[in-house]
């Protein structure tokens, strides 16, 4: 009787057509499952509601507004000087208008810190959470630093949120 000098193969479990026939099973319940948008409260309801094509907002939403501080203090907002009770008002009424209301400030560079946080605690106060800071990129900064930290506004110098 020859006698075996060599050692058989270990038993190996191949785990890929488990692995296609679980993905198979998948796909056929997500094919055979019929997704339903209504709960079961509003099956029981006997009411056909109308349908409609896709909704969309029936006016655009406005654009934000810009505040300028300028180096002496001064205020601007739409077009003209304006105090920061005055300010606080406009901003009160915009954001009745439409709750998501954006705002940019425009801080001149010499301008002391005061006046920018002062407007800054306004649109706080007008309860505007949508708050930009408008700066100029420095020509050092780089380009991916810049496209990180700030977007694009409709004027020349990016905003950072």
């Amino acid at each position: 009787m020859p006698l075996k000098t060599t050692s058989d193969e270990q038993p190996s479990l191949n785990l890929t057509p488990m692995i296609d026939i679980v993905f198979l099973l998948i796909i056929f319940f997500m094919v055979g499952t019929r997704f339903s948008e209504l709960n079961d409260q509003e099956k029981q309801l006997p009411i056909s509601v109308p349908e409609v094509s896709a909704g969309t907002a029936l006016t655009a939403p406005p654009k934000q507004k810009v505040i300028h501080v300028f180096a002496d203090g001064r205020i601007h907002f739409e077009d003209r000087d304006v105090s920061l009770d005055e300010l606080l008002t406009q901003l009160q009424a915009a954001k009745q208008n439409y709750r998501q209301q954006g705002v940019v400030i425009r801080g001149d560079a010499g301008s002391r810190h005061q006046a920018v946080v002062s407007v800054i605690n306004a649109c706080r106060q007008a309860d505007i959470l949508d708050i930009a800071v408008s700066v100029r990129l420095t020509p050092n900064t780089t380009a991916a630093a810049a496209t990180a930290t700030a977007t694009a506004p409709t004027t020349a110098s990016p905003i950072i949120r």
